[in-house]
C-alpha cells in the first residue's frame, strides 16, 4: 500500500490497532489455530535506567488507556491483512470483532519509579494482551522518558524546590520527532510541572497555557530593532516579552525599554536566546531595574538542559523563566528507554502458571507482581517488588486502571500534575541534584524473599 504523505502524523485512535509489530499477529494467528487464548498476564518494565538517570517519572497511561478503549480493526486494516496471504481467516474474523476485554493494573502517572518495577500489568485473553505490546511500549516508554527529563529540568529551575516548574516552558515541537511526539512531549512536560508550551495544538488538546511572542525573523523583517518592537507592541498592546538578542543584547534591552515607555505598554519582560546568559541576565536586570521595571521578567532559552540551568541558578543569575526545547523534547542525553513487555504468567482453568525467561542477561522473573514503597519522614525510603499475593509493608504502587475492558482510573491532568509535585518532593535529596555525583547512593529497590528465590532473580 502506498504511503499517505498527507498523514499529519498524530496517531488516530481509529487506526491505533494497527500499531503492532507483525510478530504479534503471527503469534496471535497461531494461538487461535491451537486454541491457546486462555487468560495470560504480561508486565511492562524498564530493564535498566538509562545513563544520567537515577529514577523515572511514569507518564502516558491516561492517553494510552483511551487508545486501548477505542481499539478497532476497521475494514481498511482487515482488507490489508487479508491481502497479505499470511494470516488465516480465523484471525481476520477475530480481529473484525476485536475489543479489549481484560484488566490493566498500573503505576499511576506522576509516580516516581525505578528499573525492574512493573509499570503496568495486562491480564487478558492471550491474543488481546499480545496485540497491545507495541502500542504500550511505544506510548508509555516515550512519555515516561520525556516526563523524566522534564521533571529534572523542573527541579533544576526551582533550585531543588519541588513543584517550582511553573517557570519552565516547553519550547520543543520544532525539534521533536514527529507531530504525535510533539503533542505527547507537551503533555508529559506539563505533567512533570512545566508551566506552558509553545505548541498550540497541544495547548488546545490538553488545556495547556500557550506561550510565545516573536522570533528573530520578526525583528529582521523591519529596518531596525526599535521599529520591530514598536510595531509589535502596537499590534499587541498588552504586557509582552520582547526578544532582545537579534543584534547587541544589552542594546536590545535598552530598545525594549524605550519602546515600552514611548508606547505606554508595560514590558512584561525580555528573552535572551544566546550568549553568556549569566552575564547578560545580570546586565539586563540592571537596565530594567534602573528604568523602574523591577517586575519585568527575564526569560532564557537556547539549548538549555538541567545541568546548565543548575549552574546558572547556583551562580545567582537573575533569570525568571526558562524555555527548554531540543533537550527536553528529545531527552538528548538519554534518548531511549529500555522498556520491555513480557509474559509472566498464564492459566488454564483456575490455576496460574508462572513463566519467565532464563536467557543470559535477559532473564525475567515469572509471576504477577506488586511494588511496595516505604517512606520515612515523608521521604521515599525504599521499594520492594513482591509476588502479587504477598503482604508487604508499605504503599502498593500498582492500582486498578481497567476492569473488564472498562476504564476505572480516569484522572485529570491537574490530578496527575499534583501527584508529580508531591512525588518529586518526596525524592531523597541526593537524587535531586544535577549532575548527580558518580558515587551517588542509588535508591534501594529490593526483591521480596519469595521473589528473590525465583529463577532469573537478580539478573
Amino acid at each position: 500500500m502506498a504511503a499517505d504523505f498527507n498523514d499529519p502524523g498524530v496517531i488516530d485512535p481509529t487506526e491505533a490497532a494497527m500499531l503492532v509489530d507483525q510478530y504479534e499477529l503471527t503469534m496471535a494467528d497461531s494461538y487461535l489455530r491451537r486454541g491457546m487464548n486462555d487468560e495470560a498476564a504480561f508486565e511492562l518494565f524498564v530493564r535498566n535506567l538509562p545513563p544520567n538517570r537515577e529514577w523515572l517519572l511514569a507518564a502516558g497511561l491516561g492517553p494510552t488507556l483511551r487508545l486501548i478503549e477505542d481499539l478497532r480493526f476497521d475494514r481498511r486494516a482487515l482488507d490489508y491483512l487479508a491481502s497479505l496471504d499470511r494470516f488465516g481467516d480465523e484471525l481476520v474474523d477475530y480481529l473484525a470483532g476485536f475489543r479489549f476485554s481484560g484488566d490493566i493494573d498500573a503505576i499511576p502517572e506522576g509516580t516516581i519509579c525505578y528499573a525492574g518495577e512493573p509499570l503496568l500489568r495486562v491480564t487478558a485473553p492471550r491474543v488481546e494482551a499480545q496485540i497491545l505490546e507495541t502500542l504500550l511500549l511505544n506510548q508509555i516508554g516515550f512519555q515516561t522518558l520525556v516526563a523524566t527529563k522534564a521533571a529534572r529540568v523542573v527541579l533544576a529551575a526551582g533550585d531543588g524546590a519541588p513543584g517550582a516548574g511553573g517557570n519552565v516552558v516547553d519550547f520543543s515541537p520544532r525539534r521533536d520527532h514527529g507531530a504525535d511526539a510533539a503533542v505527547k512531549v507537551a503533555r508529559s512536560a506539563a505533567l512533570a510541572g512545566c508551566g506552558g508550551t509553545s505548541n498550540m495544538l497541544a495547548a488546545m488538546l490538553y488545556g495547556l497555557r500557550p506561550v510565545g511572542t516573536m522570533a528573530h525573523s520578526y525583528v529582521l523583517s523591519f529596518a531596525d530593532e526599535e521599529a520591530a518592537f514598536r510595531a509589535f507592541v502596537e499590534d499587541h498592546p498588552r504586557p509582552t516579552i520582547l526578544l532582545v538578542d537579534t543584534y547587541d543584547t544589552l542594546d536590545g534591552v535598552r530598545n525594549a525599554i524605550a519602546v515600552s515607555e514611548a508606547e505606554g505598554v508595560r514590558l512584561a519582560g525580555i528573552r535572551l536566546d544566546s550568549g553568556d546568559l549569566d552575564a547578560l541576565s545580570r546586565g539586563a536586570r540592571e537596565l530594567l531595574d534602573a528604568a523602574g521595571l523591577r517586575d519585568a521578567q527575564i526569560a532564557a532559552s537556547g539549548d538549555l538542559e538541567e545541568d546548565h540551568i543548575c549552574r546558572l541558578v547556583a551562580a545567582g543569575a537573575p533569570i525568571d523563566l526558562w524555555g527548554v526545547g531540543t533537550e527536553l523534547g528529545t531527552s538528548r542525553d538519554a534518548p531511549a528507554l529500555g522498556v520491555v513487555y513480557k509474559l509472566v504468567a498464564d492459566r488454564s482453568g483456575e490455576r496460574w502458571r508462572r513463566v519467565g525467561k532464563r536467557s543470559e542477561a535477559k532473564a525475567t522473573i515469572g509471576g504477577r507482581k506488586q511494588v511496595w514503597r516505604r517512606y520515612r519522614d515523608r521521604e521515599m525510603a525504599g521499594d520492594v517488588i513482591a509476588r502479587l499475593d504477598e503482604d508487604v509493608e508499605g504503599e502498593p504502587l500498582l492500582v486498578p486502571a481497567v476492569r473488564g475492558g472498562e476504564r476505572v482510573l480516569d484522572e485529570s491532568l491537574e490530578q496527575v500534575r499534583e501527584r508529580s509535585r508531591i512525588q518529586l518532593g518526596a525524592l531523597p535529596s541526593r537524587l535531586r541534584s544535577f549532575p548527580a555525583p558518580d558515587d551517588v547512593e542509588p535508591y534501594p529497590v529490593e526483591l521480596s524473599p519469595e521473589l528473590a528465590a525465583a529463577p532469573g532473580a537478580g539478573v
